[in-house]
């Protein structure tokens, strides 16, 4: 073969490639449906001068047909209107194929602004939040960083968010 064939040759295979590794790209993101990430209850794990830390308890359920390894994942939760706490969970969990999976986020709060919320929930059992982040999951079909954005009303009296 000549060396101008080869490069031709060369050429079209690298072009090749990179068709179908977008192409299989574009068919991933098709068909991922993303996770539904929901409060599933708060706990207080410690209290201080100051403020205090929880842990909030997400639930995340996958929809897709295979199961998401989540590489990593981050956070903010705010209580009514007021931020709560925010940060990264570097450790790895898997959610099952259409199942769902407990996800436990530490959150170092300060009272300063928090006594609103605090009231809303002692007095009438409920109080608004929502938790917003994003996630990196790994898939057969590739990694994918998706955003997350949840609002609901946690009530202390039946332990859940809706």
């Amino acid at each position: 073969m000549t060396r101008a064939v080869r490069r031709w040759m060369t050429g079209g295979a690298v072009v090749a490639l990179a068709a179908g590794g977008a192409a299989c790209a574009s068919l991933g993101r098709a068909t991922f449906n993303e996770p539904v990430v929901t409060l599933r209850e708060f706990n207080v794990t410690g209290l201080g001068l100051t403020g205090g830390s929880v842990d909030v308890v997400l639930s995340v359920y996958n929809p897709n047909g295979y199961k998401l390894d989540a590489l990593s994942m981050t956070y903010q939760v705010d209580v009514d209107t007021i931020r709560l706490g925010s940060g990264a969970l570097d450790g790895r969990f898997v959610v099952p194929e259409k199942d769902s999976s407990l996800v436990r986020l530490p959150v170092r709060f300060t009272y300063a602004g928090l006594g609103a919320a605090g009231r809303s929930l002692l007095t009438a059992g409920t109080v608004n939040y929502r938790v917003r982040g994003d996630f990196t999951v790994s898939t057969p079909l590739g990694n994918f960083t998706r955003p997350y954005d949840r609002t609901g009303r946690y009530s202390s009296v039946s332990g859940n968010g809706r």
